[in-house]
């Protein structure tokens, strides 16, 4: 597996970086091991001032971090600027808490005395998607480092300098250098560190093959997995509903990132009251944004992050369209050199179509009519993501703010991890 920088805004190949090699894995391996031994003991209070480092490295280098991302993977400087700053968070929010969460917690017991302890367990590998360079990284390293678990991860091949950024972001804040460390690694590699006795256990985001792959792996050598996969999130139009307040909160988590969010709406199910207007809405939305050049400020929509990604959104669009879609708004030739595509808006998708239960993974939104609440329901669950702690969030635009407390009696069946009332989901 090559690991390079290409610029989706240019598809041009700014560098290629060498794999690590053997000899690194096992010194990586044993660093990390260290790290463990030396940490597993410890307060874990007397980590979160380095924690807090690591946010601060993140805030004092905000700009030169949002650049890499935005050369890398073709992310707009103000959504890159965004991510950096939740990285910050994430980091300081794990600094503040983490070491009440972890104390001891005795229980009641006809047993005697009981105390649960939260201790570290060795070393997390990770295997991290590009969409989210950084925050995909500080989810997994935050909490771990605060426990005292080593994180080892595998990123993703066309952002390898996004992941050596962050490893020097990590080392900046003053942890030791076994506390996180980047392996540009081919797929085969991987198994070399799931099946390694140091390695307590592994995560990974990203699609269902490599899940499936990762998963068998772990199950093989008896290690611990979170697995996050992909997601066909529904944005629910029902009664009640101010399409002035629901079309731009639609425009906006469709195509945040390019469309390129595991738990952004994807799927927009629209009581018929309102479908033919949210639909000219939408269209119109979609008909003002600017395309281009990430680093400029006034474009809205940036390239998709590799040519690949585009070439493989347009096959299943023209999927869509071959099996009776229809193209209301997108699907032309962006005049542009890199990896950009249209923000396309399609209807008439029916069970049989693909794209009914398959997901398009860039700035393409499919609506769909419905009659009833109850209707609505059963299509936003007819999909395989989000039934097995896979990752669907659900958009309800339906109620007014002073309704929030209330529980519809349709929002109970809805499968999903996550349920968001009146507004979109960010990551």
């Amino acid at each position: 597996m090559a690991y390079q920088t290409i610029d989706p805004n240019t598809n041009t190949l700014e560098k290629t970086y060498s794999n690590t090699t053997p000899t690194q894995i096992s010194e990586m391996l044993a660093t990390g091991h260290a790290f463990y031994k030396q940490e597993r003991n410890v307060n874990p209070a007397t980590r979160a001032a380095t924690l807090h480092a690591v946010a601060a490295y993140f805030r004092n280098n905000a700009d030169e971090m949002a650049a890499i991302i935005t050369r890398e993977m073709g992310k707009r400087t103000e959504e890159a600027l965004f991510e950096v700053e939740l990285c910050a968070e994430i980091a300081d929010m794990y600094a503040d808490r983490a070491p009440a969460l972890l104390q001891p917690q005795p229980i009641n017991s006809t047993a005697g005395a009981v105390v649960i302890n939260h201790l570290a367990s060795g070393i997390v590998f990770g295997v991290e998607p590009w969409n989210f360079p950084y925050y995909q990284l500080m989810r997994v390293f935050a909490p771990n480092f605060m426990v005292g678990n080593a994180v080892i991860i595998k990123p993703s091949s066309n952002v390898p300098a996004s992941g050596l950024e962050f490893e020097k972001a990590v080392l900046g804040g003053g942890a030791d250098k076994g506390a996180f460390q980047i392996a540009l690694i081919g797929h085969a590699d991987s198994e070399t560190f799931i099946k390694d006795p140091r390695v307590a256990g592994v995560c990974l985001t990203g699609s269902e093959r490599a899940g499936s792959q990762v998963a068998a792996l772990a199950g093989k050598y008896l290690k611990k997995s979170l697995l996050e996969l992909g997601g066909m999130d529904a944005f629910l139009v029902l009664d009640g509903a101010d399409l002035d307040t629901v079309i731009p909160e639609a425009i906006k988590t469709r195509l945040m990132n390019c469309g390129q969010v595991c738990t952004s709406s994807k799927r927009f199910i629209v009581l018929d009251k309102y479908y033919d207007d949210f639909v000219a809405g939408l269209k119109k939305g979609f008909e003002n944004l600017k395309i281009g050049d990430p680093s400029d400020p006034t474009v809205n929509v940036g390239p998709m992050t590799s040519q690949k990604a585009k070439d493989k959104l347009q096959k299943q669009v023209d999927e869509a369209i071959a099996h009776g879609a229809k193209v209301v708004y997108g699907n032309t030739p962006v005049d542009l050199p890199g990896a950009f595509f249209q923000p396309t808006i399609l209807t008439d998708i029916d069970q049989d179509n693909p794209a009914y239960r398959t997901e398009l993974f860039g700035p393409v939104a499919c609506v769909y009519k419905v009659h009833s609440e109850d209707e609505a329901v059963e299509l936003a669950n007819d999909v395989p993501y989000g039934l097995g702690a896979q990752s669907l969030r659900v958009t309800l635009i339906t109620l007014q703010k002073s309704q929030l407390g209330l529980k519809p009696a349709w929002l109970v069946p809805i499968k999903a991890k996550t349920i968001m009332l009146n507004c979109h989901s960010a990551v």
